[in-house]
């Protein structure tokens, strides 16, 4: 089973930027994602990377400025944020699916079978 491990969470004003990273115990080729979570609210699928196909998928809500990105070298998955809303503040999960190619060309990765065990991130207006 894959450990994942998130970073580079904290707290920003509204059109700041933050990186997110995801560190994986293992090399892997499957399909990495990034959810997220506020409080009272249902889990958000952010951004979907699938190495093997080429693809990223986004979120409507993040598109244009967050940028999902891989470093298979150092087993590494990467999210860097722009242009910061307050309505992004949540705590965000790096996720990891290993069969489920559906989910992953949905761009469901609030349901894939792996994550982690999420870094906060919070915007102030």
């Amino acid at each position: 089973q894959v450990q994942l491990v998130e970073s580079g969470g904290g707290s920003v004003q509204a059109g700041g930027s933050l990186r997110l990273s995801c560190a994986a115990s293992e090399d892997s080729s499957w399909c990495m994602g990034w959810f997220r979570q506020a409080p009272g609210k249902e889990r958000e699928g952010v951004a979907v990377i699938y190495t093997a196909a080429g693809t990223t998928t986004y979120a409507d809500s993040v598109k244009g400025r967050f940028t999902i990105s891989q470093d298979n070298a150092k087993h590494t998955l990467y999210l860097q944020m722009n242009s910061l809303k307050p309505e992004d503040t949540a705590m965000y999960y790096c996720a990891a699916e290993p069969f489920n190619l559906r989910l992953c060309r949905e761009g469901r990765s609030a349901d894939f079978r792996y994550s982690g065990q999420g870094t906060q991130v919070t915007v102030s207006s």
